[in-house]
């Protein structure tokens, strides 16, 4: 029999959440940092090493890594002599832990959790109540495997009830296209296969929190059924060429983890995961002798990369840009922004669709401006802002053709595709959409000089700000003339591995 008290359950919770919102994986960081060796493609390198960069600043800062911190995910496999004492439920403590993670002054972790989901959508405040799955299993001790997961990811989720004869690796690589770029590649694809739907999905999820061991799996062989699949999938996905932010390169996945079950004779539940480039999360066990111990940290973990300029990056001065400067920019070019640009994200873009709608002035001017689509960490002491990586550009397409059509609005930037009435509304009044890197936000945040609210203050991370920026890294997605570097990109580097052969993909050698 293992006592675990409420107090030590509650503080291994808040300090795992607050480890993982600033640490890496090692495993994660080491296969990164290999596909950046092998990547052959410049803008996918680019991004590689900003992802790298940002994770060593954000584990030497002890700061967040991505703006978007998660919603919690909690898989607890509970020891039939385990004992709680105190006078919460283990559900009570668990979403306390996460109430004071998320709520720590000295790291500050955004509260992205709303409730009424279909209604009022009110921010909770503390980023409670978190996703909680219970097992009963043998033994003396409490395991806790936690995750923050980002939107991003979350939102390219798949499932689909195949029928017993159909091929899940034809599903998966009809799906993978369709993810684009919006859960910020390269990253782990969880599969579940059997059960029932709600088990495929809560085996796909835990399996996206697994170790990556693809290339030691590579080196001894399958010895399953499910190992072969892993190995197939991860070279049948790597081939596609979409690349490290969709940019189009070598590396997509860095594995793929399956896990199965049995299910019903006529059925095959098939559900996918994907784990984003802020990929976190971590295991505790507790058994009754305090509080859980952190993994050490060492920073010989995260490599120290370079990133020396070429001479192909342009410094760029939004303040004064011009559409006639703006169309000499081509799909891949690397650009600084300097300047001041406007942020906003869903809620915002329908409070002013609103405001045009009803023929009301809107509180912001948007002509001849740029609007990131952000939803910052509130900085501690010493910050202007806090880490302010971009969303994901798609959700705003429902907006983006008016703003930009009746505001005078010239530039975007996010990350991931846009779809195709933004992209002829793009063409059509010569505008520009950037993408900024996903998992680079703590590195973005250092590009911010000042910052101050203009508009909708009590959409909390969602309000308009105005930032100003110097030496923003950004990549030209969409250019002027509707020309997209999430179609060219991976066309050209699926040509490529073609021609090259499996070897071309990573890992494989």
């Amino acid at each position: 029999m293992s006592v675990i008290l409420q107090n030590d359950l509650i503080d291994s919770v808040a300090n795992a959440l607050q480890f993982i919102a600033c640490y890496h994986p090692r495993d994660f960081i080491q296969s990164v940092y290999e596909a950046y060796q092998q990547e052959q493609n410049p803008a996918a390198k680019e991004a590689l090493a900003q992802i790298l960069v940002n994770s060593r600043l954000s584990a030497i800062g002890k700061r967040p890594m991505c703006q978007d911190t998660g919603i919690v995910t909690v898989f607890a496999e509970i020891g039939m002599g385990v004992r709680f004492e105190g006078e919460m439920t283990l559900d009570e403590m668990i979403n306390e832990g996460v109430r004071r993670a998320y709520s720590c002054p000295s790291n500050i972790l955004r509260h992205s959790v709303v409730a009424d989901p279909d209604g009022s959508r009110k921010n909770t405040g503390d980023n409670t109540p978190a996703i909680i799955h219970h097992h009963m299993v043998a033994g003396n001790s409490l395991k806790l495997r936690l995750a923050a997961k980002g939107g991003g990811s979350e939102a390219k989720t798949r499932f689909a009830m195949l029928n017993p004869s159909d091929s899940v690796v034809d599903w998966v690589l009809e799906q993978i296209p369709h993810l684009g770029a919006g859960w910020c590649p390269p990253g782990i694809i969880g599969i579940g296969i059997g059960g029932n739907p709600e088990k495929a999905m809560e085996m796909a999820k835990s399996q996206a929190m697994a170790s990556i061991d693809i290339h030691q799996l590579q080196k001894r062989g399958a010895k399953t059924h499910e190992e072969a699949l892993r190995l197939e999938l991860y070279r049948k996905i790597n081939e596609m060429g979409i690349g490290a932010q969709g940019l189009g390169g070598l590396t997509t996945v860095l594995d793929v983890k399956i896990a199965s079950y049995p299910t019903h004779a006529a059925n095959k539940p098939v559900a996918l995961v994907p784990n984003c480039a802020a990929t976190r999360h971590i295991e505790l066990t507790l058994d009754g002798h305090g509080a859980a111990a952190m993994p050490e940290i060492h920073l010989d973990d995260w490599p120290e990369i370079s990133r020396k300029s070429d001479g192909t990056v342009k410094r760029v001065n939004i303040d004064h840009i011009t559409k006639e400067q703006m169309a000499d920019w081509k799909p891949g070019d690397s650009l600084l922004l300097s300047g001041k640009l406007l942020t906003g994200r869903d809620a915002a873009h329908k409070r002013l669709i609103d405001l045009l709608d009803q023929g009301k002035p809107l509180p912001v001017d948007l002509e001849n401006r740029f609007i990131y689509y952000v939803g910052p960490v509130d900085p501690v002491e010493g910050e202007v802002m806090g880490p302010a990586g971009p969303t994901t550009a798609t959700r705003m397409d429902k907006f983006t053709p008016r703003l930009l059509e009746e505001t005078g609005m010239i530039g975007m930037i996010g990350k991931a595709e846009r779809g195709a009435a933004t992209i002829k509304a793009i063409r059509d009044t010569q505008a520009i959409y950037l993408i900024a890197v996903g998992g680079a936000a703590y590195l973005i945040s250092k590009a911010i000089k000042a910052a101050k609210i203009l508009a909708f203050e009590d959409l909390g991370m969602e309000a308009i700000y105005e930032f100003e920026v110097e030496d923003m890294p950004v990549t030209v997605a969409v250019d002027s003339k509707g020309e997209s570097i999430h179609k060219i990109g991976p066309e050209k580097w699926r040509e490529y591995i073609k021609e090259k052969g499996c070897a071309a993909c990573s890992g494989q050698k």
